[in-house]
């Protein structure tokens, strides 16, 4: 029998579905509730339990992970009636893996410990890509002795851990990640507009351009994405509307500008607009084309 943490495991999307069966194949025991069938029969098909409801997943679990969209999730699956601080034993560490508002995180912690349970914060940054690889950087806010608890479940699903500070720090670094993700994408984007419209290989172009300064993670993720011009989504358009949000209004609230940042989270915004969220944020590049006056498919 393992003396592994018992989990349970609340959102099975794009990202949670590869995590949570990552901590089986580590040897966790995991219990997991999302609303579609289908993803509760492929977390079985991988060793998982499927459960009915958030009570029943997380009524004997040590440890609660919650994957979900944006703030309002976290806060229905964490407050509801059939929800987490109701039916989640004393003790149990609640960890939100989430992209979601600091206040949001901040004041998750302050409800939990008035049930008798603790929480971290710990968003993510990877895409799919990093999540089914287990190389995902994760960003927590929280208890130094919490963190230390966790850290070996952490281990399990990325390689860069770092405790960032208090309660909701993770989400503010997470904030700031999307920041420069998302310029950066924006960035590349340009670039290959700039370079078709020289008539220059761009193959040739993004490879030694991401040999240099100018290379990133983004443009090794996502240069297939420009080359070939394929948007199925690892991290949608929609989402990194909702980031970019978060981080304007952080920023705003502690006097930090971002020129840049606000002129980014307006060419995502107007992407989404264009009927786009559904997509990649490589998309970004589309949003270049349309202004650049070049056909876009779709």
């Amino acid at each position: 029998m393992s003396n592994l943490p018992r989990v349970a495991w609340i959102g099975l999307g794009i990202m949670g579905a590869p995590m949570a069966e990552n901590l089986l194949k580590a040897g966790y025991q995991v219990t997991g509730h999302t609303l579609e069938q289908a993803k509760l029969e492929r977390l079985a098909a991988a060793g998982g339990k499927a459960a009915s409801s958030i009570a029943e997943a997380v009524r004997d679990a040590d440890v609660v992970i919650t994957m979900v969209p944006a703030s309002p999730q976290v806060e229905a699956v964490a407050y509801g009636e059939d929800g987490i601080l109701a039916h989640a034993r004393k003790g149990a560490l609640l960890i939100d893996m989430s992209s979601i508002t600091p206040q949001t995180s901040v004041d998750l912690a302050a409800a939990g410990a008035e049930r008798g349970i603790r929480v971290l914060d710990a968003p993510v940054s990877g895409g799919e890509a990093g999540a089914v690889e287990a190389v995902l950087s994760i960003m927590v806010g929280g208890e130094q002795a919490d963190f230390d608890e966790a850290l070996p479940l952490f281990e399990a699903l990325g390689k860069t851990i770092v405790r960032c500070g208090p309660h909701g720090a993770g989400q503010t670094v997470k904030a700031a990640n999307q920041l420069i993700v998302a310029v950066n994408i924006q960035a590349c984007a340009e670039a290959v507009v700039f370079l078709e419209k020289s008539g220059v290989d761009l193959g040739a172009a993004l490879d030694v351009l991401n040999g240099g300064l100018a290379g990133s993670t983004v443009l090794t993720r996502k240069k297939d994405n420009f080359r070939q011009r394929e948007f199925a989504p690892g991290f949608r358009i929609d989402l990194h509307h909702k980031d970019m949000g978060i981080v304007t209004d952080a920023a705003r609230n502690v006097g930090a500008a971002l020129p840049v940042g606000s002129l980014v989270a307006s060419l995502v915004a107007s992407l989404r607009a264009q009927g786009d969220g559904g997509l990649d944020h490589s998309a970004l590049l589309r949003g270049v084309e349309r202004l650049s006056g070049m056909s876009v498919e779709g």
